[in-house]
């Protein structure tokens, strides 16, 4: 396997050089609905502009699981691993721009590409320190402390995402949140 890798910004031109009708775009307006759960997750999508959060519900709690802004690569993840309908919602935050690809024609790519296949397995590696950060993250009892390892971990998503958002994240109240941004 090549030891070069491209970037999801890069991994997303090539793929509307080589599949140009099949890699569209689209443009989404503040709290619209880009998957509802239940549905079955048939794309991948790299976030332009804007930001959107993954949002897990339960009782008619909304709870915020993971969140994309530029530069970054968005599906609900075990839905488009194993084909079986969304368990997450995705939400616009802001007005938002995405190129979207058919799973199919992704991983299709992803298979006949060395290149492509090198960058696409580091992306994954880096979901699963992800995951992994996130499960500690829930495993902490402190709000303080969550709060710390999310800033040192993703400081991008103090700058791209509000902090009501944020807050549910973490698993606190946005005023809890706000005291902990002012000490």
């Amino acid at each position: 396997m090549s030891k070069r890798t491209i970037s999801p910004v890069d991994l997303f031109e090539h793929l509307k050089t080589v599949y140009p009708s099949d890699v569209k775009e689209m443009h989404l307006k503040r709290d619209e609905t880009l998957l509802n759960a239940g549905q079955k997750e048939n794309y991948i999508y790299f976030v332009k502009k804007g930001a959107l959060r993954v949002i897990y519900s339960e009782n008619e709690r909304e709870q915020n699981v993971r969140f994309g802004y530029e530069g970054s690569i968005l599906t609900s993840l075990p839905a488009f691993f194993s084909s079986a309908p969304s368990l997450f919602t995705i939400r616009t935050i802001r007005k938002s721009v995405l190129d979207f690809c058919p799973k199919t024609i992704f991983l299709q790519e992803i298979e006949e590409n060395e290149t492509l296949k090198g960058s696409y397995l580091l992306i994954l590696e880096e979901l699963i320190a992800q995951l992994v950060e996130r499960e500690l993250d829930l495993l902490e009892s402190s709000p303080k402390e969550r709060y710390k390892r999310l800033q040192e971990r993703s400081p991008t998503v103090f700058q791209e995402i509000p902090a009501k958002h944020i807050a549910n994240y973490l698993r606190m109240t946005p005023e809890h949140f706000s005291r902990l941004q002012k000490s």
